[in-house]
């Protein structure tokens, strides 16, 4: 069910809905990755079983319901993704002048680089908050890539949404 639902997010997240710049099985590669990283990094109820290797989350964080869980995984893996997409970009970040015209990419990596820092920033917001309370209730991310539309084609988490961003 994660392999679904949290793909679904993902994709969500780093605006790639069209499902044209990675594939189902990268992103579950960068979720299973990030999930390792986040279970390492705070104290959740369930206990799960991370094989990167044969990317895996068992038992499932989806029908465990563990929606804290499923939040920080993703917003980490969007936060991967994301610098990856940054150093990708960053090598492409030229500027040529040929006497009236004129090429400049770097803006691109600037802006990449921006929408980086903000997911990060917004992983470690949420991930501090888990933290202290052991808990995202009460909490909101607003931002473009805010997940308002995470429900969009997966009624599976339209009642997680309506619960914990209200």
């Amino acid at each position: 069910m994660w392999k679904i639902s949290m793909v679904l997010m993902l994709r969500t997240l780093i605006g790639d809905l069209d499902s044209v710049k990675y594939t189902d099985e990268r992103l579950k590669q960068i979720l299973s990755v990030a999930a390792f990283t986040v279970y390492s990094e705070a104290d959740f109820s369930n206990a799960y079983i991370i094989d990167i290797s044969r990317v895996s989350i068992s038992p499932d964080p989806v029908s465990e319901e563990d929606g804290d869980f499923v939040v920080l995984a993703v917003y980490k893996a969007a936060c991967i993704l994301l610098g990856s997409e940054v150093k990708t970009e960053s090598g492409n970040a030229i500027s040529i002048k040929d006497g009236p015209s004129a090429i400049d990419l770097r803006g691109v990596s600037g802006s990449l680089l921006t929408l980086w820092r903000d997911m990060c920033a917004k992983y470690d917001d949420l991930l501090i908050g888990y933290q202290r309370t052991n808990t995202l209730v009460g909490q909101a991310v607003l931002g473009p890539y805010s997940p308002g539309s995470w429900s969009v084609g997966s009624q599976n988490f339209s009642n997680y949404l309506n619960y914990y961003f209200r």
